[in-house]
């Protein structure tokens, strides 16, 4: 089955932006707010366990102050520290403090000239993506992927299928017809789940993920070009003739 569409994850995979962006800009609310919470790298590595920016905040009073849960006000408090980080991120990826990870523009260029489809899925929020697009690629960017899946457009995030499911379905496409490229364990539990072949491109803070059920795990994509993905998604969906394309 030929492969027609490459639905991108984006947070540790079309950059390094928990690096680069999300754990600063988390940090820098929070001392804005006047709360004593930092989180380190090492910490910040096990809260990607959860996904969703609110809902990483929330484990992490969970499980460090049960006390701000207690507050009449946390969840709009919730709500005003992920705002105040995501304008932060914003402002770092507008001013190109967040580049692409080594192979990704080559990709994506070699996929606009081959008419192979493009994607995204993600749960990051949608103005992330955007100013990301932008940033890195050039203020036209985001017309460059057919469907953009963020933040929650669906109710459940990843690890749940959601956001790969609801992808496809409006890619018109078959699940086995696309490739996901994801840098986790909880995105690559998502894309399988629905149903996509996936490439794994491992980054520092997922470098000690189970990536069982991938088809191939990657330091990066600097030395993999669309022919080689096509090549891995034939070995797994080999023989069917490729699809037509829509014709809106």
């Amino acid at each position: 089955m030929a492969l027609q569409a490459l639905v991108f994850d984006v947070d540790g995979t079309l950059a390094d932006t928990e690096r680069d962006g999300h754990r600063p800009a988390f940090n820098a609310a929070f001392a804005e707010a006047g709360l004593a919470w930092h989180w380190c790298v090492e910490e910040y590595r096990e809260l990607l366990a959860v996904t969703g920016g609110k809902e990483r905040i929330r484990h992490f009073c969970e499980q460090h102050d049960p006390a701000f849960l207690a507050r009449p006000d946390a969840d709009e408090t919730i709500a005003a520290l992920h705002a105040d980080k995501t304008r932060r991120y914003v402002a770092y990826a507008a001013a190109g403090r967040i580049g692409l990870r080594p192979g990704v523009a080559r990709l994506v260029t070699q996929a606009r000239a081959a008419g192979t489809r493009l994607a995204i899925a993600t749960t990051t929020s949608p103005e992330n993506v955007t100013v990301l697009l932008d940033a890195c690629f050039g203020p036209d960017a985001t017309t460059w992927f057919e469907v953009i899946g963020a933040g929650d457009v669906v109710p459940r995030k990843k690890p749940a299928p959601d956001i790969y499911t609801w992808v496809v379905e409006r890619l018109d496409l078959r699940p086995e017809e696309c490739l996901a490229v994801e840098d986790s364990s909880v995105g690559l539990r998502a894309a399988v789940a629905a149903g996509l072949p996936t490439v794994v491109t491992q980054n520092p803070y997922t470098a000690s993920d189970d990536t069982t059920g991938a088809l191939a795990v990657l330091a990066d994509l600097s030395t993999v070009t669309l022919a080689d993905l096509s090549t891995l998604h034939d070995t797994v969906h080999p023989g069917t003739q490729a699809r037509p394309g829509p014709t809106h």
